[in-house]
């Protein structure tokens, strides 16, 4: 068992030899995500103070519009993962179009290629409610020695080989996965230091908490309604409590400490979902399933589907097993 006031970076070295690839890369690789989420929270903490808030009046790929952190977020991951001379290539939410980055002996040695939400949640920035970032990391399937192409990116989530997020809450948490389950780092302001705090984080297998915006409820589709009607029947344990954020970093994170599921289904607005796959629910379904939980579309596992295109969005359902595997039921039950 580690020690309570063992450090992210003694982590990583001592965890080191349960990763199948041992060549120190992915340790510099977590290494400099856990040095641009410090420079980002110190940013974001000091958000009201500085003329970083609002939006930058432009729209990303998606369509939505940009905040200023949003911006800063996303050349801070950037620049950071491209000066350490450890990835072969970012796909990030903001930009329109990967970016292949040559290794410094201009060989294109580099291996992975990680994927990043920068700051997940943005439109709460400006009324002070967690943020974060999401992070996914694959080792690249084309060649070694030649740019990255699209199909690196195009991964199924089951070939992750890390991925993670950093919340900045009320206190900055980084928690991860290597495939070797789930650990939570705090970070120390006083001294810049992530402790582990959270060994060997577990969904619940039950919970008493569901979150979705219920706001569309009219626009679900019946199976999700029905489950929404389920959770709030006094029945058993139930009603369940309702507990939504907005943040998916933020009601995963409360979800996987308290239990309970998290829902973001198509609907009439969004038919394909509103989640990105690759950036968001493939990151977010390897580290729940590492916790013990589970993550779907409400028919398939997150992690099995075939990416098509850089920015593919589709239905989310994650957490807590028990609950998930219920909300599946009224999906398919829905589909007869």
């Amino acid at each position: 068992m580690s020690q309570p006031n063992q450090t992210l970076g003694e982590f990583i070295i001592e965890n080191q030899s349960a990763f199948k690839y041992t060549s120190g890369e992915l340790s510099r690789l977590l290494n400099s995500i856990r040095l641009a989420a410090k420079v980002v929270n110190h940013e974001v903490n000091k958000a009201g103070l500085v003329d970083i808030i609002g939006a930058v009046g432009e729209t990303n790929i998606q369509g939505e519009d940009q905040q200023k952190l949003d911006v800063y977020a996303n050349d801070k991951f950037i620049q950071t993962l491209t000066k350490r001379n450890i990835v072969c290539g970012i796909a990030s939410e903001e930009e329109d179009d990967f970016i292949a980055i040559n290794s410094q002996d201009e060989n294109y040695q580099n291996k992975y290629v990680v994927l990043i939400d920068p700051l997940d949640g943005s439109s709460n920035i400006d009324v002070n409610v967690s943020v974060g970032t999401i992070f996914s990391i694959y080792r690249r399937v084309t060649p070694i020695g030649t740019p990255v192409k699209i199909e690196d990116f195009l991964q199924k989530g089951s070939a992750q080989v890390a991925a993670g997020y950093v919340v900045y809450g009320t206190s900055t948490m980084l928690v991860y996965t290597t495939g070797h389950g789930v650990n939570g780092f705090t970070l120390n302001p006083a001294i810049g230091s992530y402790y582990l705090s959270h060994p060997d984080m577990k969904f619940p297998e039950d919970g008493h908490i569901y979150s979705v915006n219920e706001g569309n409820y009219s626009h679900f589709p019946t199976g999700i309604k029905k489950y929404i009607k389920y959770c709030q029947e006094e029945e058993g344990d139930r009603p369940y409590t309702s507990r939504y954020i907005g943040s998916l970093v933020s009601d995963f994170h409360r979800n996987m400490i308290k239990g309970g599921i998290y829902m973001y289904p198509k609907s009439s607005k969004n038919p394909n979902g509103k989640l990105r796959l690759l950036y968001e629910c493939n990151p977010m379904a390897f580290l729940a399933e590492q916790a013990n939980g589970k993550a779907s579309d409400g028919f398939t596992r997150i992690m099995d589907i075939e990416p098509k295109k850089l920015h593919e969005r589709v239905p989310f359902i994650c957490g807590s097993k028990n609950m998930v595997e219920k909300a599946e039921e009224f999906m398919r039950n829905a589909e007869d």
